[in-house]
């Protein structure tokens, strides 16, 4: 197991080095006084690097010493993908289900096999050249600078919207961890779960200014077990807990309900943007497919199990986070919330690491490395505290992260791959393969449109009816 740790850390190592490299591709022959290598590393650079871009939309760093060799075998990208896709989805699960009925359950596993291929076309359109990089490369092989930027701007939308959800869940899993706890700030208006949550921000901050990308890869493999604890201790409530007597039904379907719920379900699926690392780091990359469907099988399995183990559990009284259903007084319960507690915290460092990198890219190579660095913590704190101000002002979890999945991570998971490949391949498709993708857009777009309505009423009506009281 520890093996497999060391290993999970090393890949996604080469994956911030890799999107790093994205970021410099406009640079041709420019001598940099402190090098990307080096800064990542957490030293002061004291050489000169070249980065060199060829024609071909690739930059390759001439003197480095780093370790690009692919070597990541089957049972690692299965690990590392299942560890990408596992997070809040699992949460907001069983409350879907019920919501929208055991029959929604077909759309959630239809769209674990929709994205799987989806994942499989990305795959194709990096084997069709061996340049692309990255999935806003892929991008800007189908459509040009446009189509990076539109994708580019979505990969950062979801970042940004999917840390408030995450922020909201540390915020809603704080009150029950610290149940009876009574605290006052005498100059400002805030809650105790407010407090507790700026607390936990506070204490969040400091990895914001971390430049050792194998501290923010160990802290991302944190969050991954983390996931996988929450998962366990429902599981264990399920079989042996004092709840597993409440065998409520689940409704048929609630087809009003479907809009809504199933950017729950989209975003659970939410891990195409870092899919073309992955299959850069395989040993064997025709093997990619191979491990979409088993890693999509996996998620999707587990997914449907915690949704209906959650909805037969409390049925109509399931909330938007199964954690906050779970018997309080149980250390299961317990460990469950501590584990939803400290995943929020994981993710900051590693969601913010692109973005961090793109901006020491863009300001003057005269600046000094500590001048970057104050930089770089200062825009990225100020960001967190801004994200933190939205989760405490539309606390509403699941609209949230509905939202998230309805407005940003279909067109990420479904809309772009499909267009890509119908674009990069024009003209050498089948026609079946063309009215297939072509479904699946207007599929993913109808979706899309129908949950963002969805999502953003229901977000209005109970902010308008929380300030009306």
């Amino acid at each position: 197991m520890l093996k497999f740790l060391r290993k999970i850390l090393s890949l996604q190592l080469k994956d911030c080095i890799k999107k790093r490299s994205e970021h410099g591709k406009n640079l041709v022959a420019v001598q940099l006084p402190n090098c990307n290598v080096c800064v990542e590393e957490n030293k002061q650079c004291n050489c000169d690097h070249i980065i060199v871009e060829d024609r071909k939309n690739t930059s390759v760093v001439e003197g480095a010493n780093v370790d690009v060799n692919a070597d990541s075998s089957f049972v690692h990208a299965v690990i590392n993908m299942v560890g990408m896709l596992i997070g809040l989805g699992q949460l907001s699960t069983p409350y879907a289900v019920e919501k929208g009925g055991w029959a929604s359950a077909f759309l959630l596993v239809g769209l674990g096999v929709m994205c799987a291929y989806t994942s499989h076309i990305l795959g194709k359109c990096l084997e069709k050249n061996r340049n692309l990089a990255s999935y806003v490369d892929i991008g800007n092989q189908a459509f040009g600078s446009k189509g990076r930027c539109i994708v580019a701007t979505f990969i950062y939308m979801e970042i940004f919207m999917a840390l408030v959800s995450y922020t909201i869940s540390l915020h809603d899993n704080l009150i029950i961890v610290f149940l009876g706890t009574h605290l006052k700030l005498k100059l400002a208006m805030l809650s105790t779960s407010q407090i507790l949550t700026l607390v936990a921000i506070l204490i969040a901050l400091p990895s914001l200014w971390i430049r050792d990308m194998s501290s923010i890869s160990f802290l991302s493999t944190g969050g991954i077990l983390m996931s996988l604890l929450i998962f366990m201790c429902v599981a264990v409530t399920a079989i042996f807990g004092d709840v597993q007597a409440n065998n409520h039904s689940i409704p048929a379907l609630k087809l009003h309900n479907i809009p809504s719920i199933s950017g729950l379900y989209v975003f659970g699926y939410g891990g195409h943007i870092v899919f073309p690392d992955l299959y850069k780091s395989m040993k064997n990359p025709s093997k990619f497919t191979k491990v979409s469907i088993v890693s999509f099988t996996v998620v999707t399995a587990l997914y449907t199990s915690m949704g209906f183990m959650g909805a037969k559990m409390f049925g109509n009284n399931v909330q938007s986070q199964i954690t906050l259903n779970m018997p309080p007084n149980q250390i299961i319960t317990k460990i469950a919330l501590w584990a939803t507690v400290l995943t929020p915290m994981t993710k900051y460092a590693l969601e913010f690491a692109p973005f961090a990198i793109q901006l020491e890219h863009s300001l003057p190579n005269s600046l000094s490395g500590r001048t970057k660095l104050v930089i770089r913590g200062c825009v990225a704190s100020f960001l967190l505290l801004t994200i933190l101000t939205l989760a405490l002002s539309v606390p509403y979890f699941e609209h949230v992260l509905s939202l998230t999945g309805s407005l940003v991570s279909v067109a990420i998971c479904l809309i772009f791959p499909c267009v890509f490949y119908m674009k990069i391949f024009w003209g050498k498709i089948t026609r079946p393969l063309l009215v297939l993708n072509f479904f699946l857009v207007m599929f993913g777009f109808l979706l899309g449109v129908m949950g963002t309505l969805s999502s953003i009423e229901l977000i209005l009506k109970k902010f308008l009816s929380h300030h009306s009281t």
